[in-house]
Protein backbone atom coordinates (compact mmCIF):
# COMPACT_ATOMS: atom_id res chain seq x y z
CA UNK A 1 0.00 0.00 0.00
CA UNK A 2 1.52 3.51 -0.63
CA UNK A 3 1.86 6.36 1.66
CA UNK A 4 -0.83 8.46 0.09
CA UNK A 5 -3.29 5.43 0.12
CA UNK A 6 -2.69 4.92 3.94
CA UNK A 7 -2.57 8.36 4.54
CA UNK A 8 -5.93 8.71 2.76
CA UNK A 9 -7.68 5.88 4.97
CA UNK A 10 -6.51 7.66 8.08
CA UNK A 11 -7.66 10.84 7.53
CA UNK A 12 -11.54 8.75 6.51
CA UNK A 13 -14.36 9.20 9.21
CA UNK A 14 -14.50 6.68 11.93
CA UNK A 15 -10.87 5.46 10.60
CA UNK A 16 -7.62 5.11 13.43
CA UNK A 17 -5.95 8.03 13.11
CA UNK A 18 -2.54 6.83 13.21
CA UNK A 19 -0.88 10.00 14.35
CA UNK A 20 -2.95 10.34 17.56
CA UNK A 21 -4.24 6.38 17.84
CA UNK A 22 -8.28 7.78 17.92
CA UNK A 23 -11.15 7.90 15.51
CA UNK A 24 -11.23 11.14 13.28
CA UNK A 25 -14.35 12.76 12.18
CA UNK A 26 -17.59 12.47 13.97
CA UNK A 27 -19.00 9.41 15.90
CA UNK A 28 -20.92 7.08 13.75
CA UNK A 29 -24.96 6.54 14.08
CA UNK A 30 -24.92 4.86 17.63
CA UNK A 31 -22.63 7.77 18.90
CA UNK A 32 -18.94 8.36 20.56
CA UNK A 33 -18.16 6.13 23.71
CA UNK A 34 -19.09 9.71 25.48
CA UNK A 35 -22.83 9.72 24.43
CA UNK A 36 -23.48 5.88 24.90
CA UNK A 37 -22.39 6.54 28.72
CA UNK A 38 -24.27 9.55 28.82
CA UNK A 39 -27.46 7.10 27.62
CA UNK A 40 -26.71 4.12 29.47
CA UNK A 41 -25.76 6.32 32.30
CA UNK A 42 -29.37 7.79 32.57
CA UNK A 43 -31.05 4.74 31.73
CA UNK A 44 -29.41 2.75 34.28
CA UNK A 45 -30.02 5.60 37.26
CA UNK A 46 -33.20 5.84 36.08
CA UNK A 47 -34.31 2.05 36.20
CA UNK A 48 -32.36 2.10 39.54
CA UNK A 49 -34.34 4.65 41.24
CA UNK A 50 -37.46 2.94 40.08
CA UNK A 51 -36.41 -0.24 41.81
CA UNK A 52 -35.05 1.22 44.80
CA UNK A 53 -38.59 3.13 45.11
CA UNK A 54 -39.98 -0.39 45.62
CA UNK A 55 -37.41 0.01 49.04
CA UNK A 56 -38.81 3.34 49.88
CA UNK A 57 -36.16 4.82 49.01
CA UNK A 58 -34.30 7.71 46.55
CA UNK A 59 -30.85 7.63 45.29
CA UNK A 60 -29.87 10.25 47.77
CA UNK A 61 -31.09 8.03 50.39
CA UNK A 62 -29.31 5.31 49.21
CA UNK A 63 -25.93 6.92 49.30
CA UNK A 64 -26.52 8.00 52.77
CA UNK A 65 -27.48 4.72 53.48
CA UNK A 66 -23.84 3.62 52.28
CA UNK A 67 -21.41 6.21 53.13
CA UNK A 68 -22.71 5.52 57.10
CA UNK A 69 -22.16 1.42 56.28
CA UNK A 70 -18.75 2.10 54.92
CA UNK A 71 -17.36 4.81 57.56
CA UNK A 72 -20.23 4.96 60.98
CA UNK A 73 -19.74 8.32 62.92
CA UNK A 74 -19.22 11.04 60.63
CA UNK A 75 -20.70 13.95 61.49
CA UNK A 76 -23.97 15.51 59.28
CA UNK A 77 -21.28 18.10 58.05
CA UNK A 78 -18.64 15.62 56.66
CA UNK A 79 -22.05 13.43 55.33
CA UNK A 80 -23.10 16.86 53.58
CA UNK A 81 -20.26 17.18 51.90
CA UNK A 82 -19.46 14.13 50.89
CA UNK A 83 -23.04 14.32 48.94
CA UNK A 84 -22.05 17.57 47.92
CA UNK A 85 -25.57 18.95 50.03
CA UNK A 86 -25.86 22.03 51.85
CA UNK A 87 -25.65 21.41 55.56
CA UNK A 88 -29.27 23.45 55.46
CA UNK A 89 -30.88 20.92 53.35
CA UNK A 90 -28.86 17.37 54.91
CA UNK A 91 -30.17 17.98 57.71
CA UNK A 92 -33.93 17.89 56.83
CA UNK A 93 -32.43 14.56 54.62
CA UNK A 94 -31.14 13.28 58.07
CA UNK A 95 -34.30 14.19 59.72
CA UNK A 96 -36.84 11.89 57.51
CA UNK A 97 -34.61 9.04 57.68
CA UNK A 98 -34.33 8.93 61.34
CA UNK A 99 -38.10 9.10 61.71
CA UNK A 100 -38.06 6.06 59.71
CA UNK A 101 -35.78 4.59 62.42
CA UNK A 102 -33.05 4.30 59.58
CA UNK A 103 -30.48 6.00 60.99
CA UNK A 104 -29.54 7.71 64.84
CA UNK A 105 -27.62 11.04 65.65
CA UNK A 106 -25.40 10.52 68.81
CA UNK A 107 -23.33 13.01 70.85
CA UNK A 108 -19.52 12.77 69.31
CA UNK A 109 -17.32 11.25 71.56
CA UNK A 110 -14.59 13.99 70.29
CA UNK A 111 -16.60 17.26 70.39
CA UNK A 112 -20.06 17.03 71.84
CA UNK A 113 -21.46 19.69 69.78
CA UNK A 114 -21.56 17.45 67.07
CA UNK A 115 -23.53 14.89 66.28
CA UNK A 116 -22.40 11.56 64.76
CA UNK A 117 -24.56 9.19 61.96
CA UNK A 118 -25.03 6.07 62.25
CA UNK A 119 -26.97 3.04 60.50
CA UNK A 120 -29.80 1.24 63.07
CA UNK A 121 -30.47 -2.18 62.92
CA UNK A 122 -33.70 -1.25 60.91
CA UNK A 123 -30.86 0.49 58.80
CA UNK A 124 -28.93 -2.22 58.29
CA UNK A 125 -31.35 -4.50 57.22
CA UNK A 126 -32.85 -1.89 54.60
CA UNK A 127 -29.05 -1.92 53.61
CA UNK A 128 -29.26 -5.39 53.20
CA UNK A 129 -32.24 -5.31 50.69
CA UNK A 130 -30.70 -2.47 49.05
CA UNK A 131 -27.43 -4.54 47.98
CA UNK A 132 -30.15 -7.49 46.81
CA UNK A 133 -32.00 -4.93 44.35
CA UNK A 134 -28.11 -3.41 43.21
CA UNK A 135 -26.93 -6.37 42.27
CA UNK A 136 -30.12 -7.70 40.32
CA UNK A 137 -29.92 -4.32 38.71
CA UNK A 138 -26.02 -4.48 38.11
CA UNK A 139 -26.93 -8.20 36.52
CA UNK A 140 -29.90 -6.49 34.10
CA UNK A 141 -27.43 -3.87 33.00
CA UNK A 142 -24.85 -5.80 32.19
CA UNK A 143 -26.56 -8.88 31.00
CA UNK A 144 -25.22 -8.55 27.35
CA UNK A 145 -21.64 -9.28 28.50
CA UNK A 146 -19.82 -11.91 29.52
CA UNK A 147 -18.43 -11.93 33.24
CA UNK A 148 -15.19 -11.47 31.48
CA UNK A 149 -16.55 -8.65 29.42
CA UNK A 150 -17.99 -7.20 32.60
CA UNK A 151 -14.85 -7.03 34.68
CA UNK A 152 -13.26 -5.73 31.51
CA UNK A 153 -15.61 -3.17 31.73
CA UNK A 154 -15.71 -2.20 35.13
CA UNK A 155 -11.63 -1.78 34.84
CA UNK A 156 -12.32 0.54 32.18
CA UNK A 157 -14.76 2.77 33.02
CA UNK A 158 -12.97 2.59 36.45
CA UNK A 159 -9.84 4.45 34.53
CA UNK A 160 -11.99 6.88 32.67
CA UNK A 161 -13.98 8.01 35.83
CA UNK A 162 -9.97 8.20 37.58
CA UNK A 163 -8.94 10.20 34.90
CA UNK A 164 -11.81 12.39 35.33
CA UNK A 165 -11.41 13.05 38.73
CA UNK A 166 -14.92 11.25 39.71
CA UNK A 167 -14.88 10.52 43.14
CA UNK A 168 -15.01 6.87 43.70
CA UNK A 169 -18.38 5.27 45.14
CA UNK A 170 -20.27 8.68 45.08
CA UNK A 171 -23.03 9.53 42.25
CA UNK A 172 -21.91 12.37 39.99
CA UNK A 173 -25.58 14.01 41.26
CA UNK A 174 -23.99 14.63 44.87
CA UNK A 175 -20.52 15.40 44.10
CA UNK A 176 -18.20 14.59 40.69
CA UNK A 177 -15.44 16.44 41.87
CA UNK A 178 -12.36 15.14 44.50
CA UNK A 179 -11.63 18.28 46.57
CA UNK A 180 -8.59 19.59 45.47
Amino acid sequence: MSMDREADQSDQPGQPDRRGGGPQGPPGPGGGAAFLLAQLGAHAAERFAQRIAELDLTPAQAGLLRLLVQSPGRSQRELADALGMPPSRFVPFADGLEQRGLIERRRNAEDRRLYALHLTDRGLTLLGRLRDTAMAHEQDVTQALSPEEHAQLIALLGRIAAQQQLTPGVHPGYRTLRPR
